[in-house]
């Protein structure tokens, strides 16, 4: 029998649930310490330690070329935040394809540095490899974190009734990366100063502020927008929450070098990996947003959770909202 291949991007649903989760939610050892276990659409376990909750995730970064260290601290450490938890330290996985040199790993682990100098937690440790296994950096981060007087707060909490809010701006990180790792073909194509500001949009990836601005606010779901943007996040949390959605994509803020980049590369930015932008739902959403605007976060209700049904709108046009299994990012065309 010939089995089926897969595609470069996330695993499909259908095939994540079967191979992977099943079989960890099926094992017939069940801790009483473990609180949170794993589901679509959940980024983070949770652990009691009869203290405050540990709060764990873990991600790689294989998209990127560039900044892979900086990026890795950041999206692990939303995370947690996703999850209303403060991040305390990450365990970092380098693992460097043949030829490569010292620079290129001294690059890595400042940026790494670097973003957890901004976060005020540490590198706990971690491991750092040659393979002949990987053809590019392969970076993986698994994040430890603490929640809040035992509270956390999962993807899957979303109410009919509630509005949907997103922080930032859509795709953020694929911004970023799509501008760094193809700047010599776009000089000339946009101006210096926009392709400037879309490298500079690494700076803005953490949602570990609005996080904890949400969890005090009282909000119910969170998830950080990584693979599969803005669009895919709202399917995820309502996937995970078994609600539906109304998506109002002309309320998405999104800056001019991100529109103008997608339109170079031919790609969906609604659909274009995001991280540095966070999807909330809350009851009285407008008050939340006045909250994150006031410190300094632009946010935006977008959407609303229904009893079932998830579509999106746009331009006037109302669409079913399905999961996209491959993110934009793998669909540029520069």
């Amino acid at each position: 029998m010939e089995e089926n291949i897969l595609e470069i991007g996330k695993v499909p649903v259908e095939v994540l649930n079967r191979i992977v989760l099943d079989p960890i939610n099926n094992n017939k050892h069940k801790r009483k310490d473990v609180i949170i276990r794993p589901s679509t659409g959940e980024d983070c376990s949770a652990v009691d330690t009869c203290g405050e909750f540990c709060v764990l995730s873990t991600d790689p970064i294989t998209a990127a070329g560039s900044n892979a260290g900086y990026l890795v601290v950041h999206i692990n450490c939303n995370d947690a935040a996703s999850a209303g938890a403060e991040p305390i330290g990450l365990l970092l996985t380098a693992l460097m394809p043949k030829g490569s040199t010292e620079s290129d790993l001294k690059d890595i682990i400042d940026g790494a540095y670097k973003a957890a100098d901004e976060l005020g937690i540490e590198i706990l440790g971690g491991h750092t490899e040659i393979t002949e296994a990987v053809n590019k950096p392969v970076i993986s981060g698994t994040v430890i974190a603490k929640s809040k007087g035992r509270k956390f707060i999962s993807s899957g909490g979303a109410r009919a009734g509630q509005h949907i809010i997103m922080s930032k701006w859509a795709a953020i990180e694929g911004t970023s990366i799509i501008a760094n790792d193809y700047g010599d073909k776009l000089e000339g194509q946009i101006s210096a100063e926009m392709l400037a500001e879309a490298k500079a949009l690494a700076s803005k990836i953490s949602v570990v502020k609005e996080g904890l601005i949400a969890s005090e606010y009282g909000a119910t779901a969170m998830h950080d927008a990584t693979e599969g943007g803005i669009l895919g996040a709202v399917w995820e949390v309502a996937e995970c929450s078994g609600v539906g959605v109304e998506i109002y994509a002309d309320e998405i803020p999104m800056l001019d070098c991100t529109k103008e980049l997608s339109r170079l590369a031919g790609i969906n930015p609604l659909r274009l990996i995001s991280s540095g932008t966070m999807i909330i739902t809350a009851f009285d959403g407008e008050q939340l947003v006045k909250k994150l605007t006031a410190a300094g976060v632009n946010a935006s209700v977008i959407g609303r959770v229904t009893e079932k049904g998830r579509y999106v709108t746009q331009n006037g046009v109302r669409t079913e909202l399905i999961p996209q299994e491959k993110d934009e990012i793998y669909n540029v065309k520069l």
